[in-house]
């Protein structure tokens, strides 16, 4: 498994994590390039959960540029008075939006020529092997204990989405305390059944 580890602040339980995988590799490959980027920015696009915050802190924290987290929800201006500022200083700008780039519409025409020239990432839909990863990442940081069968079992039953399988194991971590059980199959089955709905076939 492949992370990326983030400094503990004032507050938190556990380091926040990064996993690394098919979704997001590419994104984070491009980090290292951040002065290449045209106009030094870059707009990072993702699906709830998927970690596009965390990447905008580690970029942030190791002095890479500066990152917006939410710029869709932004102010237009203000965020045009961002850029220009990013520009005038030489730092490269990561901008982070919850919606793809089709479903960012800009009404203001400078800031959506400038943003339109950006670096586009996206992070995708992890594969099994980085569901697997979530999976003991989210599992660890709870405490709980799911044993080397349970990726094996949950992952092809699981929604496919960083959002899916962190509701996953929430669910499962809740069952296991209300039952006062340790988290075995009759806890995963009924987690993923409380999830995915009692009709949804299941495999054997």
């Amino acid at each position: 498994m492949t992370q990326i580890a983030l400094p503990l602040g004032r507050g938190e339980a556990a380091p926040s994590r990064i996993v690394v995988g098919n979704a997001n590799s590419a994104a984070l490959e491009a980090m290292a390039a951040a002065t290449t980027w045209p106009f030094r920015t870059a707009v990072l696009h993702g699906p709830p959960r998927s970690g596009k915050s965390l990447i905008a802190r580690w970029f942030a924290e190791h002095g890479i540029g500066e990152a917006i987290d939410d710029a869709d929800r932004m102010d237009e201006t203000v965020l045009f008075h961002r850029w220009n500022r990013a520009q005038e200083g030489g730092a490269p700008l990561l901008l982070v939006s919850g919606r793809d780039a089709e479903a960012w519409t800009i009404a203001l025409p400078d800031l959506r020529s400038r943003l339109g020239a950006a670096l586009h990432l996206a992070i995708g839909t992890p594969d099994d092997a980085m569901l697997a990863d979530l999976l003991a990442v989210h599992a660890e940081q709870r405490g709980l204990p799911l044993g080397p069968d349970a990726p094996a079992y949950l992952v092809p039953r699981a929604e496919r989405s960083h959002l899916g399988i962190e509701r996953l194991v929430t669910v499962i971590d809740r069952l296991s305390l209300e039952r006062k059980v340790a988290p075995t199959l009759s806890v995963w089955r009924d987690a993923l059944e409380e999830i995915m709905g009692p009709k949804e076939p299941r495999l054997l």
